[in-house]
């Protein structure tokens, strides 16, 4: 297969990475000519390091820089079968660029974004053939996350999801299908592990440390929430986290914070900046460990979590196998959150959420209504 990938940033370096790793014929497309000798450094430089690790043969690493063709002209990808768009998260510059590519590319081209939260079939409507488009979202590292959304839009044919689909599995991926709505599945089931956080924190229930602390300590999570939020970036997770309040009307669940607002104004996107929700030119803080803490701050998000996992299956977002998948693989859980809330109870679901609506009356701590069913109907998800 002829792939083609757009952007030769982080993101799209590695998916040229996966695709030539799995024999197809790639061809990195940007404007900017550093950038492209960048990437392409970049992918020696990892191949070099899996070859030191003994991870891939000395013919392996010929074999996959051999596959890559850097390019700076439309015209170069005229020969794709399959292009995915890496570029900028702005809906306007992707629509332009598709419907320009279209003048390049066969009709039987298939076109995909790598869109983490941005409407499939918007962008699909700004081409003349929109049944060629869907939604391919890979996660970073996409050489090593295991996980990779496939969006059908509207628009969308049946073949070309099947073939996206049987592509991505040949490529060593797991695929989950879910429906183009806002986040598709990660990035809106995730959203309370950041926001419930984040309002924990702006209550004065426990300090970032501590928060961080007690869900990897009970949870079992690699990196706590404003770990993660500092290693993503503020600038990154609050602008995803925007989006998706916006693009759900203004739901309280995904209601942003003025706490990562602010410090994404001050310039402390975390890691990168040097400062974030922790000083990394300074001594680290370090958490309170309280037991009793922990465990009411552990119960309050990964109950957040297990509402959303289970609204997204009750309006049909993916099924209950692509969702679990999608966290752990995805996103590192340590559990799939529905096969979560079996292990703890659905009616223990069902009766923390209600304490939290009755004590805060706010919409946000609403139970989906699947919760609420399978509890009167003793009723497991898997």
């Amino acid at each position: 297969m002829n792939v083609a990938v757009i952007g030769s940033g982080t993101m799209g370096s590695g998916i040229a990475q996966v695709a030539a790793t799995a024999g197809c014929e790639v061809k990195i497309y940007d404007t900017n000519l550093e950038a492209l000798h960048k990437s392409k450094i970049s992918l020696e430089n990892t191949l070099t390091k899996l070859l030191e690790k003994e991870k891939i043969s000395a013919k392996d690493k010929f074999r996959i820089v051999n596959n890559i063709t850097y390019v700076h002209a439309l015209a170069d990808l005229s020969h794709s079968d399959l292009v995915i768009e890496a570029i900028v998260e702005n809906l306007e510059v992707k629509r332009k660029l598709f419907s320009d590519l279209e003048n390049y590319v066969s009709p039987e081209t298939i076109i995909a974004s790598n869109t983490s939260s941005l409407s499939i079939a918007s962008i699909a409507a700004s081409c003349q053939k929109p049944e060629r488009v869907i939604g391919i979202h890979f996660f970073n590292p996409a050489p090593l996350m295991q996980l990779v959304e496939v969006i059908p839009a509207v628009q969308t044919s049946n073949e070309v999801l099947k073939i996206t689909s049987q592509t991505i599995v040949e490529w060593n991926k797991v695929v989950a299908v879910t429906k183009d709505t806002p986040g598709f599945i990660v990035n809106r089931v995730a959203r309370p592990f950041y926001s419930e956080s984040l309002r924990i924190y702006e209550e004065g229930v426990a300090d970032f440390a501590t928060i961080d602390w007690s869900l990897k300590t009970l949870g079992g999570f690699r990196m706590g929430p404003f770990e993660l939020m500092d290693f993503i970036g503020n600038d990154v997770n609050y602008t995803v986290t925007e989006t998706v309040f916006t693009a759900f009307y203004f739901d309280p669940r995904f209601k942003p914070s003025f706490t990562q607002k602010r410090l994404m104004e001050a310039g402390f996107y975390g890691r990168k900046s040097g400062r974030g929700f922790y000083n990394y030119n300074q001594e680290l803080p370090q958490p309170k460990e309280d037991s009793l803490l922990a465990k009411a701050i552990f119960e309050r998000v990964i109950v957040m979590l297990i509402n959303e996992a289970a609204d997204a299956l009750f309006l049909n977002v993916a099924s209950a196998k692509d969702i679990d998948n999608a966290m752990t693989k995805g996103v590192n859980y340590p559990k799939g959150l529905l096969a979560w809330a079996d292990e703890l109870g659905i009616q223990w679901c069902v009766d923390m959420l209600d304490v939290l609506y009755h004590e805060y009356h706010e919409d946000r701590y609403r139970c989906s209504a699947i919760l609420r069913r399978m509890a009167t109907n003793n009723q497991n998800f898997f």
